[in-house]
């Protein structure tokens, strides 16, 4: 039998991100990441067969194209007996309860059980995430770039992420997702910068031109993850997206960071090559489905 239930302790939560972790072992999360990022149209769910732990899922707004987000995850040992289909049908329903008819899901393009499961249900592929790795090594410190000033988070990370925000907005409003973004301010407050000593804001005559945020990664302080890397539009491809992200590679370095991890989308292949060429690795590729919910 299968038996659904909504996380409501903390031992639950614990539970969610084991599985999870589990599941998708390059995208840990721990109970202390869950507990800070709270939204208030958030659901968690926990599948148990027999009494036994089986999977877990997560349903919100999502942050693009007027849809629901949903994702299951399944442990390997109880897929294909259902458990997938009822955590589902679980999330859709509260997709619903929010006034939502669609929903956008996130599968790895190497996984073609998830992509099967997804195609079920009547989605179908409309964009990509692309994961790139970078190895941190002896780091040379950043080749200045006349009339720029890059500054750390470290003593002011809330001013400014605020003197930044409308940048950030430019940046989000200009990424090729399928459908507009509606990224919330007090998120941005609270989910970038979590690394602030490794987040930078470039400069340009006393005005905020670029932003590089740094934020934390479950799998210690050892790993970080690139968070948004944005330039004010009327400055981009002036060398400031480089300067910003050569500035975090220094820092690692001297940090004890070894490893950065990053995502970018299809259509910003520009950001990918960027990356490239400063010695990030493609790793992963997550395809984004798109459909009603059931």
């Amino acid at each position: 039998m299968i038996d659904i239930r909504t996380v409501q302790s903390e031992t639950d939560l614990a539970r969610w991100c084991e599985i999870k972790t589990a599941v998708v072992p390059n995208e840990p999360v721990t109970i202390e990441q869950m507990q800070a990022s709270v939204e208030p149209e958030r659901v968690l769910l926990l599948a148990d067969v027999g009494g036994a732990p089986a999977g877990c899922g997560i349903a919100d707004r999502s942050n693009f194209g007027g849809r629901a987000f949903a994702a299951v995850r399944v442990l390997p040992e109880h897929r294909r007996r259902g458990v997938g289909t009822a955590l589902y049908l679980e999330l859709a329903t509260h997709g619903r309860s929010l006034g939502l008819e669609g929903v956008n899901a996130f599968v790895y393009a190497d996984e073609p059980h998830s992509i099967a499961f997804a195609e079920r249900f009547g989605l179908t592929e409309a964009d990509y995430q692309l994961e790139q790795i970078r190895a941190v090594g002896d780091e040379p410190p950043p080749a200045p770039l006349p009339g720029i000033e890059v500054e750390s988070l470290a003593e002011r990370r809330e001013e400014l992420l605020e003197a930044v925000w409308p940048i950030a907005l430019e940046g989000y409003a200009d990424l090729p997702v399928p459908g507009e973004v509606t990224y919330k301010r007090e998120t941005w407050l609270r989910e970038e910068a979590t690394r602030p000593d490794g987040s930078f804001v470039a400069f340009e005559n006393g005005e905020p031109v670029g932003y590089a945020g740094l934020t934390e990664h479950a799998n210690g302080t050892a790993t970080a993850e690139n968070g948004l890397t944005v330039v004010r539009r009327d400055r981009r491809r002036s060398g400031i997206g480089r300067l910003l992200k050569t500035t975090q590679l220094h820092w690692a370095a001297g940090a004890g960071v070894v490893e950065i991890v990053t995502w970018t989308q299809k259509g910003n292949e520009g950001m990918q090559a960027l990356n490239r060429s400063l010695g990030y690795v493609d790793t992963s590729k997550v395809i984004t489905y798109q459909g009603p919910l059931p």
